[in-house]
């Protein structure tokens, strides 16, 4: 089995994959008077094939590092979002398309208070809280068609810190 070093989550080494979501540094404008920070249109969504934005919430059960990575998916119809419900981080695991299979897998973990957004078509892990909750607000496509490709690994993967 091949093992994966986790990476902290950062907006430069996760951008191919899609965005880092975070209230960090200076809001975009401030509203309510005076009284919020808003951080403007922080994900690209993205939905093709008559879908629509929907939101729902995930409760996953936690998991523990070593994490062995089985299984991959991706949404050919839609961006996905994960958002924390909590100020706990998750891993997130990511890889890029290699020939309609992902290639070499890459892992991320966030800090609290830091969600995703998948670009459409974005080969990644299943829903990984390690503490907290494990309660999520996710925002994708909801509608008919094939939404989900999945590709289970010959040899897994062993993710670790």
């Amino acid at each position: 089995m091949t093992r994966i070093t986790i990476e902290p989550l950062s907006e430069a080494g996760f951008a191919p994959f899609g965005e880092v979501l975070e209230a960090a540094g200076d809001p975009d404008k401030i509203i309510n008077q005076g009284m919020c920070g808003r951080f403007h249109d922080r994900a690209t969504l993205d939905f093709t094939q008559g879908g629509r934005v929907g939101i729902s919430l995930f409760r996953a059960e936690l998991r523990a590092l070593p994490y062995r990575l089985e299984m991959m998916e991706r949404h050919p119809l839609g961006s996905q979002a994960f958002l924390p419900m909590s100020m706990d981080g998750f891993l997130v695991i990511v890889a890029p398309d290699a020939g309609g299979r992902p290639g070499q897998p890459r892992a991320f973990r966030s800090a609290p208070g830091q969600g995703i957004n998948f670009h459409r078509n974005t080969w990644h892990g299943v829903l990984t809280p390690l503490s907290g909750e494990g309660l999520f607000a996710v925002i994708d496509r909801i509608g008919e068609g094939d939404n989900l490709q999945e590709h289970w690994f010959e040899d897994p993967y062993i993710i670790d810190t």
